[in-house]
């Protein structure tokens, strides 16, 4: 059985998208942030990863935090928000506080076809609650979609 896997990163949203996942009829499970890369290894049919959102800067010194070497695991991982910042820190990208945090409804602008949004309209409302954006991604990303004050 296909498996994902939810990292908690504090979000109050993790409940809730590890229940739409299981709607889609994928198995998906809620894990802390620290679980350990070996851990992981032992999940059979891991086929993917989401780190949530939450309420910290990476630059916080106890924002919490996983071990970089899970972004090594070959599965595709996807970022919301803090999750999202997170990963473009661990991967030497730039993260800086926003000059308008984003808190509601906005729109996320579809940039570049990707399979992670496929069936998505080119603009999409979306629920945001976060100050951080990325700034600058190293080579190894290129920006899918983006908010209005993440530019």
């Amino acid at each position: 059985m296909d498996k994902i896997i939810v990292l908690d990163f504090g979000g109050q949203y993790c409940h809730l998208i590890a229940r739409r996942i299981r709607d889609l009829g994928v198995y998906s499970e809620i894990l802390p942030c620290n679980t350990s890369q070996e851990e992981l290894l032992k999940i059979s049919d891991l086929k993917g990863m989401i780190f949530s959102g939450g309420a910290a800067s990476v630059y916080d010194a106890d924002s919490p935090k996983c071990a970089k070497e899970i972004l090594d695991l070959g599965i595709p991982i996807l970022g919301v928000c803090y999750g999202h910042q997170l990963i473009a820190f661990l991967q030497g990208g730039e993260v800086a506080s926003g000059q308008a945090g984003e808190y509601g409804l906005t729109e996320l602008n579809i940039k570049k076809e990707s399979f992670l949004l496929a069936g998505l309209r080119n603009i999409e409302q979306v629920w945001m609650n976060h100050k951080d954006i990325v700034k600058n991604l190293t080579a190894a990303y290129s920006v899918v979609a983006e908010t209005r004050d993440s530019a």
